[in-house]
């Protein structure tokens, strides 16, 4: 029996106009001139280069004079050493100092690739058989660094799709919050990553610290450690692992008046600052109703990787979490929408080849994963993997994977597994359901198409997908006919 998939003309392209205004650090000597220069200009030449600089630059960017400001708050430290008082710089000076420390970022001029999918929280105003949806990508840019955007949509009665314009004002958060910590439940969550040796207790550090603290205060406090004594290798293990553990957690709040399509995810702690890739978004519904927007997705700080979590309820406001135990250790972490016989349930590669199943009770706690599948025909040899996060059918839950096959060619394919019991696989496609064409082969890393999380539609799978690290697209495919396929699939 044949799947019938049918290819969409929508596509998502990058668009190398789509900007950000971020902090441009230049050292603090080259700052501190900057600061001279500006203080010793004139008020006539501060007011002409400063509306130059806003006749040029306030017409791409929401409120350019607060970006301003907060790159110039960020020297505080700088003002200090030269025995300057900010309080005592009028507003313009303050603007053009920050217009010196502010640079723009073309988030998308790269590649806009790798899509999920997810509904809309927000359902009204729709025709029959219509569905709002949030697209989210990975858009890279300069330094190929990797940031999370969205696109909001409507999918009609025909699978078609009604785009919602695209804004122009794009904007990191407005707000990014770093965690407080409770010493108590600090010490708890790292014993959490890893057992410790018991005679090696992270107090040597946070007795210096208050019950609460900062990360701003644990840094200032190894800091001071560091600069005194010489730190034995298991002692700088320990360390590491605190710093990472206060780094991965935060809240960021956009403006509400911001479109969906101008709220920029950009890498904000160390461990993830040269790029936040592949998130797999997925509508998360617990045992009691609430539904949260979880999403997995792949840190990478230019020399190591590692798995991390947002959480959303409306995304505007997101929190940044950790992924610990001993499965955080590699891409493709897929969440499961809901809890299976009481715990969290994720699909995850430990090995970066084979698929396997992991149980917890905790969602930021992996340990133990199970094997579920392996390559197995010829188009997926080289390995297997999740394309985002399972969905469930009356026939079980419907797994879209990846393979990768001769030639590095990655195509998609699909599993079925039991609802009560994704442990079993019921059925899986003999043959690819999408690989690359000749239009879609072409682009940053050619012959691959790529997903991150699909929907069901009018009795149809949505599946997003990305072009050869390019470009996106998607596909709609009828589900009859794959659950059908992916059923007799055993028998064939």
């Amino acid at each position: 029996m044949q799947v019938t998939v049918t290819r969409k003309d929508s596509k998502f392209l990058p668009d190398p106009t789509r900007v950000i205004a971020r902090f441009f650090y230049i050292s603090n000597e080259r700052s501190k001139n900057i600061i001279r220069n500006v203080l010793a200009m004139s008020d006539r030449e501060v007011f002409i280069v400063l509306s130059q600089v806003l006749r040029g630059y306030s017409r791409r960017h929401r409120n350019i004079s607060m970006i301003f400001e907060t790159h110039f708050n960020k020297l505080a430290n700088l003002f200090d050493e030269l025995g300057i008082k900010p309080g005592k710089i009028n507003q313009s000076r303050k603007a053009l100092i920050g217009s010196y420390l502010t640079m723009e970022y073309s988030i998308e001029s790269t590649a806009f690739f790798n899509p999920s999918i997810v509904e809309d929280p927000d359902q009204s105003e729709l025709g029959p058989d219509e569905k709002r949806v949030i697209f989210s990508f990975r858009a890279t840019g300069e330094g190929h660094i990797s940031s999370i955007v969205f696109r909001s949509a409507i999918i009609d009665k025909n699978n078609d799709l009604i785009t919602e314009p695209v804004g122009t004002m794009l904007a990191e958060a407005e707000r990014i919050k770093r965690h407080i910590y409770n010493k108590e439940s600090f010490i708890k969550k790292l014993d959490e990553m890893r057992d410790f040796d018991n005679k090696l207790s992270p107090l040597f550090v946070l007795e210096k610290l208050g019950d609460r603290f900062t990360y701003g205060e644990l840094k200032k406090a190894v800091e001071e450690i560091r600069k005194t004594h010489r730190l034995p290798p298991n002692k700088e293990l320990i360390i590491n692992q605190m710093m990472w553990l206060a780094l991965s957690h935060y809240e960021i709040e956009f403006s509400l008046d911001s479109a969906i399509s101008e709220r920029v995810i950009f890498p904000i702690s160390d461990t993830e600052k040269n790029g936040i890739e592949d998130a797999r978004f997925v509508k998360f519904t617990d045992e009691n109703g609430e539904v949260t927007y979880y999403a997995t997705y792949t840190a990478y700080d230019g020399m190591s990787i590692l798995p991390k979590l947002l959480a959303t309820k409306d995304f505007y406001h997101f929190n940044g979490l950790p992924i610990h135990g001993e499965l955080a250790q590699n891409k493709g972490m897929a969440l499961f929408p809901r809890k299976i016989n009481g715990n969290y349930t994720i699909l995850c590669r430990t090995d970066g080849v084979n698929n396997y199943l992991a149980y917890s009770d905790n969602i930021n706690v992996w340990r133990e994963a199970k094997l579920i599948q392996k390559p197995k025909y010829p188009w997926e040899l080289v390995q297997v993997g999740n394309c985002g996060s399972p969905i469930e059918t009356t026939e079980g839950w419907l797994v879209i994977t990846h393979g990768v096959g001769p030639m590095r060619e990655y195509v998609l394919g699909a599993s079925l597994y039991e609802l009560s019991n994704p442990e079993i696989e019921i059925g899986r496609l003999k043959t690819p359901l999408l690989a690359p064409n000749n239009a879609e082969r072409e682009g940053y890393v050619p012959n691959v198409v790529y997903s991150c999380g699909s929907i069901i539609h009018n009795n149809s799978l949505i599946v997003p997908y990305g072009m050869s690290d390019f470009s996106s697209s998607y596909a709609s495919i009828n589900l009859n006919e794959l659950l059908n396929e992916l059923k007799n699939s055993k028998n064939g």
